[in-house]
């Protein structure tokens, strides 16, 4: 499954993608989930927290991929 997220801001860091894409429900989650290498971007496993997510990448976590847009 593909969903599209857009932002308003030059990037969105991907613990608070996952959030803001309700993929996850708390910054904890979020950042556990990182941590343990669940979530990939653009295709490679991050275990960046704050990697900066812009528009144009994809970030897959739990069988859902989501595609980042800007506004």
């Amino acid at each position: 499954m593909t969903d599209r997220i857009v932002i308003h801001t030059e990037f969105i860091k991907l613990d608070a993608l996952l959030k803001y894409a309700g993929l996850c429900e708390t910054g904890g989650e979020a950042k556990a989930a990182v941590q343990e290498g669940l979530v990939s971007v653009n295709g490679d496993v991050c275990t960046m927290r704050g990697k900066k997510i812009r528009p144009g990448d994809r970030v897959c976590f739990d069988g859902t991929e989501i595609g980042v847009s800007g506004a």
